[in-house]
């Protein structure tokens, strides 16, 4: 969401531009169509932003094209309106657009503004599903710490400015591997969905789960957080793959395509490759993680679940 708005943000700022320019030109601002034109322009391009901004805070699973596109529609018909009401007034459709040129000069460096904190700093994330309940539960609104972890500089695998690293048991959002987006048309497509779940083993733990419970290097592990929804525990399945070839299997994520009985209740060992992280959901039989789509890389990692801010009778730090 926040390359959405940074992108928002620099189209306003060209916006803006290209309305300066015509003022400076007296022949141009007295030309209808082309006033016409840009501010039906900017009044369909707020709506659009307006609309994408509730469908974000709205929808379960992202931002959909069909709050913008109601947003475009009802910014367009306003703006018609604005300019049958605005045919008594001297100065005609010019005042309109200097009353957009002023709104565009304000909004561009408040979204340029928070397109930076939601990438650096701190995020607005909700819960789409019910793999980390009952720690969190869907619909919970939240806060994630991104600058605890590092600012990842865009386009390299490097961070700036980290506080610490990933502790085990910490909660973490990241964008999901490929391998974790199920549909095959989301996949071709390049769809980026953001997950959360529990970083329960660093680079270089031996991470194994022998009957649903989760042992770091041979340590079984004590845990309050995870919840157990199925009673029965599925045995281990045969997949007659060598150590060496269980290891190349599961990094290269193709144990997605098992079933959740074959390797959710006995799973590994395995060795967390270098600079990535082993997480899991704490609805252990209701979570799609690491144990199917393979290790969860740094470069993806976008920071730390802080606080549920929403509901209000769920307001808590995480833990």
């Amino acid at each position: 969401m926040e390359a959405t708005l940074f992108w928002i943000g620099c189209g306003l700022g060209a916006y803006g531009v290209v309305l300066r320019q015509i003022f400076k030109r007296e022949n141009w601002i007295q030309k209808k169509i082309i006033s016409v034109f840009l501010h039906l322009l900017f009044m369909g391009a707020v709506g659009a932003l307006i609309g994408f901004v509730f469908s974000a805070s709205t929808d379960l699973h992202g931002p959909s094209p069909r709050w913008p596109l109601f947003g475009a529609m009802v910014g367009l018909l306003w703006g018609a309106a604005q300019m049958l009401w605005n045919k008594s007034d001297p100065q005609g459709n010019t005042g309109l657009l200097a009353g957009d040129l002023e709104w565009v000069e304000t909004s561009f460096s408040a979204i340029l503004l928070a397109s930076v904190i939601m990438y650096a700093v701190l995020q607005a994330f909700k819960i789409p599903s019910g793999s980390m309940e009952d720690t969190l539960l869907i619909g919970d609104h939240l806060f994630v710490n991104k600058f605890i972890y590092g600012i990842r500089i865009p386009f390299t695998d490097k961070r700036v400015f980290k506080v610490r690293d990933v502790k085990r048991g910490e909660v973490v959002v990241f964008e999901a591997p490929m391998n974790a987006i199920l549909s095959r048309d989301e996949r071709e497509r390049g769809v980026k969905k953001d997950f959360i779940k529990r970083a329960v083993g660093l680079a270089g733990d031996i991470v194994e789960i022998k009957n649903k419970q989760l042992f770091i290097n041979g340590e079984p592990q004590q845990d309050s957080h995870p919840v157990y929804k199925d009673r029965f525990t599925y045995p281990a399945a045969r997949l007659n793959l060598t150590a060496g070839e269980y290891q190349r299997f599961w990094e290269s994520g193709r144990f997605a395509e098992l079933r959740r009985e074959q390797i959710g209740d006995n799973f590994g060992p395995i060795v967390v490759p270098s600079a990535s992280y082993f997480v899991m959901g704490d609805n252990r039989d209701g979570s799609f993680d690491s144990r199917f789509w393979g290790p969860m890389p740094n470069r993806l990692l976008k920071g730390k679940a802080w606080i549920v801010y929403w509901p209000l009778n769920r307001i808590k730090v995480i833990k």
